[in-house]
């Protein structure tokens, strides 16, 4: 079993550049802050996933690489040893997530992870895949409201399209936390709606006629190959969680898996939140791992 984690740290100022002179827009903080905490997510999954084969961490440019990291062990992936070239470079993670199965020599086994999700508690592979199916909990809604569940309906659409099942003013979207799936199972519905996803990747921003990885997963589900049960994970949205609340669940946690997902902040409570995490992720994993030189 292996593990993706795409990465953006949008202070690099070969990443910045870019993004002015291809979007016109200017960076949207919260979704390229980087809270330094990459190194604790690979110091988790040593610590509590040592069934774990490769980690591949997935970034734009070489500038992008973290110093620390040590390259023997930690498999740097480049976008555009994944992505086709018209749609490069790109500042949208869910052209992003449509080319991951396409990785040189990932597992058919493999977890995807954004930056922000942690392994804190000891894992098992079958917390993640059993009998050739993989794991994870379902939600079911009517509704799409905000940019993000659109483009969990679109998802949701088109992976009944490609499996000719009938249309549903339902959908479903997977529980927010590392998604396991199968590269052949990607690779078979890719091939199937290769045109969709290629349309929906020259944007180079999110918009709500994007895909998300949820395509994938909601395929393998209405194959029958998705087991529906929650990963042990706890969510926190820094917009309400306090630095008391952060640190005693990193110092105790009572799920296997975290997501710390960021928001707008002011500069103050953004030092005073990261400074918390980060403490409480050296206490908890003080040891450098093989990731790090």
């Amino acid at each position: 079993m292996d593990i993706v984690i795409t990465y953006v740290d949008g202070n690099d100022p070969v990443w910045k550049q870019d993004y002015e002179k291809y979007t016109n827009v200017p960076v949207m903080q919260k979704r390229f802050r980087d809270w330094g905490t990459l190194k604790y997510l690979l110091r988790g999954i040593e610590v509590n996933m040592p069934f774990i084969r490769n980690v591949y961490l997935v970034v734009s440019h070489p500038s992008q690489v973290p110093q620390w990291a040590d390259t023997k062990n930690l498999k740097i992936v480049l976008h555009k040893d994944m992505i086709p070239e018209e749609y490069l470079p790109t500042f949208n993670c869910n052209p992003i997530e449509m080319h991951l199965h396409r990785i040189d020599g990932l597992d058919e086994e493999y977890l995807y992870f954004n930056d922000d999700m942690f392994p804190v508690g000891k894992c098992s592979p079958e917390d993640f895949f059993r009998n050739g199916k993989a794991v994870i909990g379902y939600y079911r809604h009517l509704f799409a409201s905000g940019m993000y569940k659109k483009i969990c309906r679109n998802s949701d659409r088109l992976a009944r399209k490609a499996l000719g099942m009938k249309s549903s003013c339902f959908f479903t979207r997977p529980q927010h936390i590392c998604s396991p799936m199968l590269k052949s199972e990607c690779e078979e519905l890719y091939d199937k709606v290769r045109d969709d996803i290629r349309n929906t990747s020259k944007t180079r921003t999110r918009t709500a006629e994007n895909l998300n990885q949820y395509l994938f997963l909601d395929y393998m589900n209405y194959k029958g190959l998705v087991i529906k049960e929650k990963i042990s994970n706890k969510h926190f949205s820094v917009s309400v969680a306090s630095p008391s609340s952060l640190r005693d669940f990193l110092h105790r946690p009572t799920r296997k898996l975290v997501c710390i997902n960021d928001v707008h902040l002011s500069d103050k409570r953004y030092e005073e939140l990261r400074d918390a995490i980060l403490d409480a992720f050296e206490s908890s994993f003080p040891v450098k791992s093989k990731y790090e030189l």
